[in-house]
């Protein structure tokens, strides 16, 4: 490790330790007093917090795992190659975060391998058990190489090379049906969820939508890992993720409109209630002002305002993923659920370790590429006055 790369601690590093603790005096509240001691669940509202955002929002914003590496490794677009370790990384410490929430959010967590021996083919829980039981396998899988290569396990190495495609491949159809189903829960709740939100399209909508915040994510993550670690930033890639997330957006917003418009709801976004206002706060950050700022080239071209575009869509992806699980569910419950400052300290606890798992890695594996810098070519040495210097013809 080089001078430069050794560890100092900041303010960041005490926020990080102080949330820590915090979040461990909740959790051994939790689990010796139970669900109703620190969070703000009830009958009529069951799902909070830690479902809305810690694995709704969670599951999306790692979909640019298996994104980035169906590009490269399907469809062979190579120069996708520099960002994949990182992306799989952010994806694999992204599902081990949604499982460790889930352990929270559960009333049994002692139970969670129930449905490994108790099938119930009928159940979209039991199909999105099952998906992040096995993408986190494979996601392991295709981690284990950058743990095989700092190992110096050549042998390993070389196996999980030859194996990477059949992973990938595994990889992108387990996530497009666990991205999916994640909406299939809300079909049950055709009377309870807002028709802002409510449709049959939904687990489409929720693919669709994860595409956009996943290749989103990945700017973000590029952005913040290069100024942490003084990386150079990888601009020509970044600016390809940056016009594939205009297109994602597009297709999704376009998607969106002409499916509420085919049921006849749209006027409901100027309806003036609150949902509308939510729906009008999710639909402006999350789609149509990036996607002004991304037809810019000046925009896509800029690694800061690229950042910035990246980071509208990061929130209003989060904003669409509480407004489905929240604020939708809100009216036909007849109250307001408001989660606690417990349930904030989990989530934000939760969100401080795959920040500090992800520099972690970075810094002790081979996870990030080396950012090739523009050649120096040396200037031409002066030349006596009355001195011929021959001049190279091109063929």
């Amino acid at each position: 490790m080089r001078r430069d790369e050794r560890f100092r601690p900041g303010f960041w590093t005490f926020f990080f330790a102080a949330v820590l603790a915090a979040g461990a005096a909740v959790a051994v509240v939790r689990y010796s007093r139970g669900l109703g001691a620190v969070t703000n669940l009830s009958d009529r509202f069951p799902w909070g917090l830690w479902v809305g955002f810690d694995v709704l929002c969670g599951v999306g914003l790692a979909a640019g795992g298996f994104t980035i590496t169906t590009a490269v490794y399907v469809f062979n677009l190579k120069r996708f190659k520099p960002i994949v370790r990182p992306t799989i990384v952010t994806a694999f410490l992204g599902y081990i975060l949604v499982a460790v929430g889930l352990m929270f959010d559960l009333g049994k967590p002692w139970n969670i391998w129930h449905p490994i021996v108790m099938w119930n083919p009928r159940s979209p829980m039991f199909e999105v058990s099952w998906c992040v039981m096995l993408y986190l396998t494979v996601l392991a899988l295709e981690f284990s190489g950058v743990l095989f290569e700092r190992l110096a396990w050549t042998r390993a190495a070389k196996a999980q090379h030859a194996a990477i495609v059949p992973l990938v491949i595994a990889g992108a159809v387990i996530s497009t049906l666990h991205q999916s189903s994640l909406g299939t829960f809300y079909l049950i709740a055709p009377g309870k969820l807002h028709p802002l939100w409510y449709s049959p399209l939904l687990p489409w909508m929720f693919y669709l939508s994860a595409i956009g915040g996943g290749l989103a994510m990945m700017i973000v993550e590029s952005r913040l890992s290069s100024r942490a670690l003084g990386r150079g930033l990888e601009m020509p890639l970044l600016m390809s993720i940056g016009k594939a997330l205009f297109v994602a957006l597009g297709v999704y917003g376009a998607a969106r409109l002409l499916d509420m418009a085919h049921r006849g709801v749209i006027g409901e976004i100027l309806s003036g209630s609150r949902e509308a206002r939510f729906f009008q706060l999710e639909l402006a950050i999350g789609v149509i002002l990036p996607m002004a700022l991304l037809a810019l080239p000046a925009v896509r071209r800029n690694s800061g305002r690229l950042y910035g575009a990246a980071l509208l869509v990061v929130a209003g992806f989060i904003v669409n993923r509480l407004n489905v699980s929240i604020t939708g569910l809100e009216g036909a419950q007849g109250g307001h659920y408001v989660p606690t400052v417990a349930e904030g300290i989990i989530t934000l606890m939760l969100v401080g370790i795959g920040i500090a798992a992800f520099g972690l890695a970075v810094r002790i594996l081979p996870v990030m590429a080396e950012v090739e810098q523009p050649e120096l070519v040396p200037a031409p040495a002066p030349q006596p006055e009355g001195v011929l210097v021959p001049v190279p013809v091109r063929s």
